[in-house]
């Protein structure tokens, strides 16, 4: 099988990141919003934040086919406003103080952009597929000068549901009128990325990286690039210097 098409997950896939949601992230929070006068404790304002996303999740519905997807900052403005602050404005830069206090650390993988490069000139169309709040990956993408490598990105805020919900792959492939015969999912999670892309139709890439989730499996040699026919592969960490050489060969 010849692909066109190459999808992509960000985060444990292209990016490394650490983030730690710890109490001192929270108390920073809270001590943002009392700057603007909606006065919550660290506590309480962790408490309500899950309180107002359960609730939106109840609303979106939970089935086999919906994994919905709260903005983050649209919470945090419903936070605002239930202390009588009406801002959207507010909501927005509380969501990204969150994020950037939370940071540990955040770098893309050695060899990703030579790697995408090279899989441009040679041809595929890039797509970015990312499980991630708009409000976050939007600037975290300008700051690792990584966005412009893709044909085009697509974010779960946006859309309302993510991976592993088929509605999602599907807005990519009648978006970009896109063959799913010639598409291939590479992601870094057996449970969103490569469950949800074969329900889509997509061939799919699972890599073992450092953020997989602790209980998925190692990669099976068995089912390397250039041993195994496909229309599923594996591969063994983020080496995407080799990695790029094996997909060249997949066009």
């Amino acid at each position: 099988m010849r692909y066109t098409d190459l999808v992509f997950d960000l985060y444990g896939t292209l990016v490394d990141i650490h983030t730690e949601e710890n109490a001192l992230v929270w108390e920073k929070t809270a001590l943002y919003f009392g700057f603007y006068g909606a006065h919550y404790t660290a506590k309480g304002l962790q408490s309500a934040f899950r309180r107002i996303m359960t609730e939106r999740e109840a609303q979106a519905g939970q089935s086999y086919e919906c994994f919905p997807e709260i903005p983050f900052e649209q919470v945090m403005a419903q936070l605002f406003r239930e202390k009588g602050v009406y801002s959207d404005t507010l909501g927005t830069n509380a969501a990204q103080l969150f994020r950037i206090t939370s940071i540990e650390y955040i770098r893309v993988y050695p060899g990703v952009k030579k790697a995408l490069a090279a899989l441009r000139r040679h041809g595929f169309r890039l797509w970015l597929l990312s499980n991630a709040q708009r409000v976050f990956t939007e600037y975290e993408l300008r700051h690792l000068n990584l966005g412009r490598q893709f044909d085009g990105v697509y974010i779960s805020s946006d859309y309302g549901c993510r991976k592993p919900d088929r509605r999602f792959f599907r807005t990519l492939i009648d978006e970009q009128r896109l063959d799913p015969a010639h598409c291939l999912m590479i992601g870094n999670d057996r449970q969103t990325d490569i469950a949800g892309a074969k329900a889509a139709g997509l061939s799919t890439l699972y890599m073992h990286t450092s953020l997989t989730p602790r209980k998925q499996p190692a990669a099976d040699p068995a089912l390397a690039l250039g041993q195994s026919p496909g229309p599923h592969w594996e591969y063994e960490g983020h080496d995407w210097a080799a990695l790029a050489e094996l997909l060249l060969s997949l066009s």
